[in-house]
């Protein structure tokens, strides 16, 4: 692989990280050379099997991939949508056994680190272990907001929270304009991980319209109010830890 391409695979995960607390050279260069190169995995495919035990992690170096479980009736529930800069599954690193799956919503490029590489940089990068134990952490703190949402709030309130927090999860890695982002994402698969009906979505996205609070079409959201959207969504960003604090 080439250098720059050593660069690109690293860029979001770099940029994240390095929202938290700063990465040294050493660092850098200790997750480029755990990474495979990368590969792009189609739309609807799946990139981690459900009860599978994966031998790997996988960054999302771009797309749109989510945490999904299956029901024996095949309905699905989808616990988490992933962004560019994600280890999908790094906790596969110590649970072993995948409990739920991993789908690609969008086509999806990908990197493979494996979990030799992975043990070996928790043995010399103890800072960069403690970050990246820090990331499990969050994915921990976002399942328990969308628990929340899924429990208690409004739909409308859950779909806004849901907005909320894509936009800065996505601006933490650069993907998002001036409160606007890129959502290549059916209703159906709004809906798999709202817990809510295509229909029951349309109309709550033409609620947050009508209310002058997003524009949304084509995959795009601009958001118009921000604070009106975070005020539906009872939004706190506390969860995902975007301030530098050193680990």
């Amino acid at each position: 692989m080439t250098k720059a391409g050593s660069i690109s695979k690293l860029t979001t995960l770099v940029d994240k990280l390095s929202l938290r607390d700063r990465l040294n050279p050493e660092e850098i260069e200790a997750l480029s050379a755990v990474l495979d190169a990368p590969k792009t995995v189609s739309a609807g495919s799946d990139i981690v099997r459900e009860h599978t035990r994966p031998l790997h992690s996988t960054l999302l170096v771009s797309g749109f991939s989510a945490r999904y479980s299956t029901l024996e009736d095949g309905a699905r529930q989808i616990t988490e949508i992933n962004v560019s800069g994600d280890f999908i599954d790094l906790h596969s690193l110590l649970m072993k056994q995948m409990d739920h799956g991993v789908v690609a919503l969008t086509d999806c490029v990908i990197a493979e680190a494996p979990h030799s590489g992975l043990i070996d940089i928790t043995e010399r990068h103890p800072h960069l272990s403690r970050l990246l134990w820090l990331d499990t952490i969050i994915d921990a703190a976002i399942h328990r907001q969308w628990l929340v949402a899924m429990g208690r709030r409004s739909g409308l309130g859950h779909l806004a929270h849901l907005v909320c927090e894509l936009y800065l999860r996505l601006q933490a890695v650069g993907k998002t304009g001036d409160l606007s982002f890129d959502l290549p994402l059916t209703q159906a698969t709004l809906g798999d991980a709202l817990g809510l009906s295509t229909v029951h979505v349309s109309r709550l996205i033409s609620e947050l319209r009508s209310e002058g609070v997003v524009a949304w079409a084509g995959g795009r959201i601009d958001i118009l109010d921000w604070r009106r959207l975070a005020e539906i969504a009872e939004f706190d960003p506390t969860y995902l830890r975007l301030q530098s604090e050193p680990v």
